[in-house]
């Protein structure tokens, strides 16, 4: 069973920056798809971002492209997620996802993500 504990978010004030982190408990870290979702209220989770096990192939949801970063720490087994110029509407509860499966690339459907942290509250006032 992976265990997955977010950390991070707060409030920032529009154009600031916020980081999120992601601990997971599994050892083989290294070959889980993680990904990052988000959910306004009323809204449904979306997809923000996805990166593969090594790192070195990621996936951005358009609203975020260039001013979110996905990374991740294999050795320490936490995946990021950086956000600059922060927009009012990015304002969500961020989730981290593990995705036990071989992709090629990354998937955006919440659905093929096997285990979920518990949510980490972003907010961004105008």
């Amino acid at each position: 069973q992976v265990q997955l504990v977010e950390s991070g978010g707060g409030w920032v004030q529009t154009g600031g920056s916020l980081g999120v982190s992601c601990s997971a408990s599994e050892i083989t870290f290294s070959t889980y798809i993680m990904g990052w979702f988000r959910q306004a209220p009323g809204a449904e989770r979306e997809f923000v971002a996805a990166t593969h096990g090594s790192g070195a192939n990621t996936l951005y949801a358009d609203s975020v492209k260039g001013r979110f970063t996905i990374s991740r720490d294999n050795a320490e087994k936490t995946v990021y997620l950086q956000m600059s110029n922060l927009k009012p509407e990015d304002t969500a509860v961020y989730y981290c996802a593990a995705d036990v499966n071989w992709r090629l690339v990354p998937s955006k459907t919440s659905s093929s993500y096997d285990y979920w942290g518990h949510g980490t509250q972003v907010t961004v006032s105008s």
